[in-house]
C-alpha cells in the first residue's frame, strides 16, 4: 500500500522524532510530508512508533492511503517525482 503522512507538530523535539522514525519507512518529499509504500503490518507499526511520539493534544498526524489507479494520477509541479522503491531496513 502507498501511504502519504503529513504532520504538524508545534514542538521542535517531537516533530525531529516523527521524522526520525518515518525515515525508516519511506521518503521524506517535504519538510513534513513523506511517502511510503509499506504492507499492512509495517504501515501499523508506523502509526504505533508515530503514536508513541506525538502528544495527541498538541500535534496533528495524517496518513492517506493511494490506490494504484490514485498513484498514476499524482501530479507533481516543480522538483520531485513519486518514489516507488521500498527503503531498506537495517536490523
Amino acid at each position: 500500500m502507498f501511504i502519504v503522512v503529513c504532520y504538524d507538530i508545534p514542538d521542535d523535539r517531537r516533530r525531529t522524532r516523527v521524522g526520525k522514525t518515518l525515515e525508516g519507512f519511506g521518503y521524506r518529499v517535504q519538510k513534513s510530508v513523506f511517502e511510503c509504500e509499506v504492507d499492512v503490518d509495517l504501515y501499523q507499526r508506523m502509526r504505533d512508533q508515530v503514536g508513541a511520539v506525538i502528544d495527541p493534544q498538541e500535534d496533528g498526524v495524517r496518513y492517506y492511503s493511494l490506490c494504484q489507479s490514485c498513484l498514476s494520477k499524482v501530479v507533481i509541479a516543480g522538483l520531485g517525482e513519486v518514489q516507488r522503491e521500498k527503503p531498506f531496513f537495517a536490523v
